[in-house]
């Protein structure tokens, strides 16, 4: 298979392992009114996020224009923009909502199956290769899943679909400077990461320089990721940091698009 129809094989199945996950709440289970490690969301916040976000991307695959002129909107919303679907969220019994996701999520699925992997996709800011567009959505499943499981307690296994997101997580490394207003430091950063299968994963970011210190992060692939998604504090991880701008990216890095993430506090800071 190419790496687009995988790509699309692993969005479904990072879906399918969550949504799994959720049919062991019932419509009315006290447990979607949880809340989360993210500030003030519960768990069914959780799924109206990814059920909005999944319709949104459908649309911007059918209707570029119609999307642009909802994202223009959307941006450009006194208040907290996801304020909308959240009340939404907040308005349905666990049945319902999980409906929603289900039907966002497979529209959006079939949207792309017609899509070249080079299409751009326009999105709420720069648009986005097609590549990079379904990986930020498998990202955004795992990454909001774990705010999920977290909470509730459920089990969920690591697979090698966490590279899609260590990927992402590297890539973006600019990004995460950008929107602190800062630039981006030179020098190269090693990335040597071991996946759930065993299998090491590499990645050198920047540029080396003959005078430049040695910089790298290593560990496991979750871990890296769970930083990188802003899920984890680095401190509660297994990671090792070497060299000054290894620390100093993971101390911003952020995965996802939109403004600088508020980041995780360690667990025990405050006890």
């Amino acid at each position: 298979m190419s790496a687009w129809t995988d790509l699309r094989a692993d969005v479904d199945a990072e879906y399918t392992a969550l949504r799994s996950i959720m049919d062991d709440l019932g419509d009315d289970d006290p447990r979607w009114d949880l809340l989360t490690p993210a500030e003030g969301w519960m768990v069914r916040d959780q799924i109206s996020h990814l059920a909005f976000f999944d319709d949104a991307g459908r649309l911007a695959v059918v209707d570029p224009d119609v999307f642009a002129t909802a994202a223009s909107e959307f941006v450009a919303a006194t208040g907290d923009p996801m304020d909308a679907h959240l009340i939404k969220g907040r308005s349905m019994g666990g049945t319902e909502l999980l409906a929603w996701w289900d039907q966002a999520h497979e529209q959006m699925t079939e949207a792309f199956v017609g899509v070249e992997p080079s299409t751009r996709i326009p999105w709420f800011g720069p648009s986005m290769g097609a590549m990079s567009f379904l990986s930020a959505r498998l990202m955004e499943t795992w990454a909001h899943g774990q705010d999920i499981v977290d909470v509730i307690g459920a089990d969920r296994q690591p697979t090698d679909r966490l590279r899609h997101i260590a990927h992402l997580g590297v890539r973006a490394r600019p990004f995460s400077y950008l929107v602190r207003d800062r630039d981006v430091p030179d020098g190269q950063i090693v990335v040597e990461v071991i996946a759930p299968s065993g299998e090491p994963w590499r990645w050198e970011i920047g540029d080396e320089e003959p005078a430049s210190e040695a910089a790298s992060i290593t560990g496991t692939a979750l871990d890296f990721c769970l930083v990188v998604t802003q899920r984890r504090n680095v401190t509660d991880t297994g990671l090792t940091l070497t060299g000054r701008l290894a620390e100093d990216w993971i101390s911003v890095a952020q995965a996802f698009a939109g403004p600088p993430g508020p980041g995780r506090s360690h667990v025990n800071e405050g006890r």
